[in-house]
């Protein structure tokens, strides 16, 4: 018979035990700090109509969309007639989590509050070449306000994702850093460089790549995409010319864009957010950045994105996004979120070493097992320490006990209690600490307090 292969799809993963403790831990932290903002669960079906999906990201973001293949007649007869990659589909599974969000806001709006601030943890897919800390399916942690065009809004949003990743361990500067930009500002750049009205898009996808590919990649791509080369030039030229401070950058802008309504206003825009931000746990990490993009073709107003030391892409970012569930509503609703990227936390975080030696959901004790007559007894300590709120596993066989002292080692399972017939007889139960080696014999009333004491 031959083997089949049982590696996952490429860009897909199989979760290990360990794996799945480490995405809830971070997970967990992620939760309770987007609660303490006032932010409330939303689930979203993996899949949604193509007629949702499509011309929300861009033309690039629209090629990475997986879709779902018509079923049955209907699949039968698109088949049979000519058949494209739209005729043959009518569904595709989730880009991202703001377009299922700007979906359910245009249906349930009449049920949900004026300003409905919602985080969602689940994971999208793209049709992505899989890389190192990028996958085909990955989960994004959203927090999102909708109704309000304040800035406090980004302020908040931004506060909550920075606040998380202090809780995880990511400290000062050296940290993470969060670009910040003004889509007004890119459209004001490139009105001063003199890049066409209709060729803004296309400019911004170029700009977009510049952490990756460099001035001279965005020179060839601004080319490729048929911008002028005088426009080209200018804009190349005052990305060379940024300042990487702050204020001075502020000041910059400000004079460059001095002649550009749309961005003088992006400016503004983006100075109430940071004046907003000063004191929150974001104020140290901001950084701005005039040529930062975000590919997404819904952004309308203040992006941001976060950047870790040492590591390609992002880990997440976000941004305001007043007009997309316009398409869906048939009215302008102000929206801004921050998405962070689970992934790419994990990964630096197993790199640098930043998980608890021991995970809050692992298991505790072991009871261990003797023989055949001691099993009853041995499930009867593991129902006492269960109830009392211990997380115990049970050895299931009768083999020394070498071998599930092992066992429980390789568990990360810090105390085995040990019941034999001698123990049995004399009311007491041996418990031995794994770690330093020590053992003790502990009353059999004694030893769910001592357990518990012990942990």
């Amino acid at each position: 018979m031959a083997k089949i292969n049982t590696e996952p799809l490429s860009g897909m993963r199989d979760f290990l035990p360990l794996d799945v403790l480490r995405r809830d831990y971070v997970t967990e932290t992620v939760k309770r700090v987007y609660q303490r903002y006032g932010f409330e669960p939303l689930e979203t079906p993996t899949m949604e109509r193509l007629t949702t999906l499509l011309g929300k990201y861009g033309d690039e973001g629209d090629q990475l969309i997986f879709r779902v293949l018509k079923r049955g007649e209907k699949l039968e007869r698109a088949l049979a007639d000519a058949p494209t990659e739209n005729s043959v589909s009518d569904a595709g599974m989730r880009y991202d989590l703001t377009v299922p969000l700007a979906r359910v806001f245009a249906e349930y709006r009449s049920k949900l509050p004026r300003f409905f601030k919602r985080y969602q943890m689940q994971p999208v897919y793209r049709a992505d070449r899989p890389a190192k800390g990028r996958y085909r399916e990955f989960f994004q942690c959203d927090v999102d306000v909708v109704g309000s065009t304040s800035p406090t809004v980004e302020a908040e949003v931004i506060a909550a994702g920075a606040e998380v990743l202090q809780e995880l361990g990511f400290q000062g500067r050296a940290g993470f850093a969060i670009r910040l930009n003004h889509r007004m500002i890119l459209r004001g750049l490139m009105e001063v460089a003199g890049v066409p009205h209709d060729l803004e898009g296309a400019a911004l996808v170029a700009i977009d790549k510049l952490d990756k590919i460099g001035l001279e990649g965005v020179r060839k791509e601004l080319d490729a995409r048929g911008v002028p080369a005088a426009a080209a030039e200018s804009l190349l030229g005052a990305m060379a010319a940024a300042p990487a401070e702050n204020s001075e950058t502020i000041a910059w802008l400000s004079n460059l864009l001095e002649i550009s309504e749309l961005g003088s206003r992006g400016v503004a825009e983006l100075k109430q957010v940071m004046a907003l931000s000063a004191g929150g746990p974001a104020a140290e990490h901001l950084r701005i950045d005039p040529y930062l993009a975000r590919g997404l073709s819904y952004y309308t107003g203040p992006i941001f994105e976060i950047e870790f030391p040492g590591l390609s892409g992002s880990g997440g970012g976000g941004g305001r996004y007043d007009d997309l569930i316009g398409m869906f509503s048939g009215q302008t609703i102000p929206a801004c979120g921050f998405s962070l990227g689970l992934e790419r936390i994990i990964l630096i975080m197993e790199e640098r070493g930043m998980f608890p030696e021991r995970l809050s959901t692992q298991p505790q004790v072991l009871v261990t097992m003797f023989d055949d007559s001691t099993v009853a007894a041995s499930l009867a300590l593991a129902r006492r320490l269960r109830a009392a709120g211990l997380r115990v596993d049970v050895y299931p066989d009768n083999d020394r006990y070498g071998k599930q002292f092992k066992y429980a080692e390789e568990r990360s399972i810090r105390y085995a209690a040990l019941l034999s017939p001698r123990e049995q007889e004399a009311g007491v139960v041996a418990v031995k600490d794994l770690v330093t080696g020590e053992q003790v014999e502990i009353a059999d009333d004694a030893v769910v307090e001592w357990l518990l004491a012990a942990l």
